[in-house]
């Protein structure tokens, strides 16, 4: 979990400093390393573009870039109503996620909650999200979706969706589901 890009750049740092002392030790290091982030904090969302000219991956969490972005405990009761990953700001958010790793041919995958509900993973496709990971028992569900989904028609959706002003699209979205076959 970063804040600032500088801190990839100090953990890249490390990283290379010990690749070097391997070297002058002798020591066979990796012939490779990929270092990535994970993209949970949001003050990374206006440094994007730097931090994506960097990273050789990145990994949006879901959970606590969503518990950040409202400000709310999503597990305490008096104010978990406010946490709603299908509102239109959390889905404009993570839009901008993936257009920039996009422009950036970053590769970029997403992990937490939100990808273990079939109707979240299927507006998680929507946007452009292509690796999604959950817990085990939630495999079987999403991929039953994903099976019955066309990508394409949804994408055209969530474009018009992620515009409403109201406080969630889940009732657009479910009815995309109707509409189309699939089960969420």
């Amino acid at each position: 979990m970063i804040a600032e890009v500088a801190e990839f750049d100090a953990a890249k740092a490390l990283v290379e400093r010990e690749r070097a002392l391997l070297e002058v030790q002798g020591r066979e290091g990796p012939r490779e390393v990929h270092l990535g982030a994970m993209i949970e904090v949001p003050s990374l969302l206006w440094r994007l573009d730097e931090l994506f000219e960097k990273v050789d991956f990145a990994s949006v969490g879901s959970n606590d870039l969503l518990q950040f972005l409202f400000a709310a405990d999503r597990t305490n009761e008096r104010v978990a109503s406010r946490y709603d990953p299908l509102s239109p700001a959390v889905l404009r958010v993570l839009a901008h996620i993936v257009e920039a790793a996009e422009r950036h041919a970053t590769p970029l995958t997403l992990c937490g909650e939100m990808a273990s509900r079939p109707l979240e993973a299927m507006a998680l496709i929507g946007l452009g999200f292509r690796t999604i990971s959950m817990a085990p028992a939630a495999i079987g569900p999403v991929k039953s979706m994903i099976l019955e989904l066309d990508a394409g028609a949804l994408t055209e959706a969530m474009r018009e969706l992620i515009e409403d002003t109201g406080a969630s699209i889940r009732g657009a979205l479910e009815r995309f589901a109707r509409e189309h076959g699939i089960e969420v």
